[in-house]
């Protein structure tokens, strides 16, 4: 479990890392016959270092559907090609764009964070 929000964008920072290596694994191997796309699933990896957890029945858990542990790969269910690979290209650069925005958000967040704390001990 992750303490504070400082823990938390580092965790963004790193899970989006982890996940950019697996999108750009799928587009490397985009014309490799028999290989299926995998991804990560970032809303319940962040959720559980989190420590977030429906506390009422009627929530919504954050990983609704997924059936997928924390930090566990799955498989992109999509329609494979005629050699039997379901890597679709533009489906996975919209992946990697999404990803590197939720990274640099990440990044920014962190960056002015810091910098909040050093005006505030300059003020001190």
């Amino acid at each position: 479990m992750v303490d504070g929000i400082n823990g938390i964008l580092d965790q963004i920072i790193l899970q989006t890392g982890k996940r950019h290596e697996v999108i750009a694994s799928n587009i490397a191997n985009a014309d490799t016959p028999n290989y299926k796309a995998k991804d990560l699933n970032f809303s319940r990896i962040l959720g559980n270092e989190m420590g977030l957890a429906t506390t009422n029945p009627k929530h919504i858990p954050a990983d609704a559907g997924s059936g997928v542990a924390a930090g566990e790969m799955r498989g992109v269910d999509s329609a494979s090609w005629e050699d039997k690979n379901n890597v679709e290209l533009d489906q996975e650069v919209a992946k990697m764009t999404e990803n590197a925005l939720r990274r640099q958000a990440g990044v920014n967040l962190r960056l002015t964070r810091k910098q909040m704390f050093k005006n505030a001990l300059r003020t001190s």
